[in-house]
């Protein structure tokens, strides 16, 4: 057997056995929040007029502490505000106020569906490049429905700017080299 194909043997089980699991030890996350409302059928965007509710944050929860190097990372301050602003009307009451989740996320329902992931540095959504994201909150997945036609590209775009500059200085600097400009393979 190549060492080629035990790699990729070994990251497909990674994923399929829950790719929330690994999380270097000296990150931190925000402590837990309330249970979230479960998902809105279609929920509008924040620039269309609404009459559905729109989740606020808990008293209690503490906002969550922005890393160091957000200027390094060159992230848009604007476009994170932005995107706060569109994830607290649309994904926060699924997701939780600072991007938590809920305490028992990796544990089904009574349905068999897995409550709504953390989308903060705590689980897996640093797992995924910015193009799988885009495309996860475009097209949804298993228990979240699809955004496309919902969210603008730019209301998207932002949201996936907010989720980065949640991920701890660690976690982002991983993600950047591992994931998003993860190196090719050579072809031979």
């Amino acid at each position: 057997m190549s060492l080629r194909y035990f790699l990729l043997v070994s990251l497909a089980a990674g994923f399929i056995a829950g790719c929330g699991e690994s999380k270097p030890p000296a990150a931190t996350s925000a402590p837990p929040a309330a249970e979230p409302a479960p998902h809105a059928a279609a929920p509008a965007s924040p620039t269309a007029e609404s009459t559905l509710p729109t989740a606020e944050p808990a008293p209690s929860v503490a906002a969550a502490k922005p890393p160091k190097n957000l200027a390094a990372r060159k992230l848009d301050p604007e476009k994170i505000k932005r995107g706060e602003a569109v994830y607290r009307a649309n994904c926060a009451g699924c997701h939780g106020p600072n991007g938590e989740a809920t305490p028992s996320w990796r544990n089904p329902g009574a349905d068999g569906r897995y409550p709504p992931p953390p989308l903060d540095d705590s689980a897996h959504a640093w797992h995924h490049s910015t193009e799988t994201l885009e495309r996860m909150i475009r097209a949804g997945s298993p228990g979240m429905p699809a955004w496309e036609g919902k969210l603008t590209n730019q209301e998207i775009d932002d949201v996936i700017v907010w989720i980065k500059s949640l991920w701890s200085d660690e976690i982002y600097d991983i993600w950047l080299k591992e994931i998003e400009h993860k190196p090719q393979p050579q072809k031979k």
